[in-house]
């Protein structure tokens, strides 16, 4: 099913099954699956995709962004401001040793560098939330992602994407903050986004922020 949003065509994957209630998940950039209930007529799940039609299209942005987001950076002409380590603009040098190392060898090694403080910042900040929101993972681990900044799954298991050691602080909380709304919220409704806000009243200024920079968030 194609359905037209503000100008863009949203492509639909539809899985009925055995479930009360229908969800929307993003799976690339205007592409959605919608599970629903066994019987659910097409008229039902196209008015639940227009009624979600502003959020799919902010987040199509977003994923956008990310999957058309600049080349690699060239280290040895980049300035000063080349690279983002918790919102403040460092030198290359200044994050890991830069002697005698290939450019391949430097983006590895930088890559290493940000999966561990990304790891390091998450493990620090992630206990604090988890027990305001009463909730606690499965397991926590920090992956290489094009499209998603975190994710949960079904079975309590959050993921973090490693670019975010590049966001200030508060916005790796919204992140956290998010996915562990997710072990009891599977789907973006009322109720898991009045949770997020109860615990980040201006979660939106953090979201906004994750559209405007992502693309600045790369290696």
């Amino acid at each position: 099913m194609n359905i037209e949003i503000q100008g863009h065509k949203i492509t639909c994957h539809i899985e009925l099954g055995k479930r009360k209630k229908a969800s929307i998940t993003m799976d690339l950039p205007y592409m959605v699956t919608i599970k629903a209930p066994n019987g659910t007529n097409e008229e039902v799940i196209r008015q639940l995709v227009l009624q979600h039609g502003a959020e799919i299209i902010q987040k199509s942005t977003r994923m956008q962004q990310v999957l058309d987001g600049p080349q690699a950076k060239d280290y040895e002409k980049e300035g000063k401001g080349a690279l983002l380590l918790f919102g403040q603009a460092h030198a290359l040098h200044d994050l890991i040793p830069v002697e005698g190392f290939t450019e391949e060898e430097l983006r590895a090694n930088l890559k290493k560098f940000y999966f561990a403080e990304c790891k390091r910042m998450i493990g620090q900040r992630i206990t604090r939330y988890q027990q305001e929101l009463k909730v606690k993972p499965k397991s926590i681990d920090i992956v290489d992602s094009p499209t998603k900044w975190g994710s949960c799954s079904w079975d309590k298991k959050l993921t973090f994407n490693y670019r975010l050691a590049m966001a200030p602080p508060e916005v790796i909380d919204y992140v956290i903050i998010h996915e562990l709304c997710h072990i009891h919220h599977m789907n973006h409704d009322r109720s898991f986004w009045r949770r997020v806000g109860s615990i980040m009243p201006d979660y939106k200024e953090k979201e906004d922020y994750l559209m405007r920079n992502g693309r600045a968030m790369t290696l």
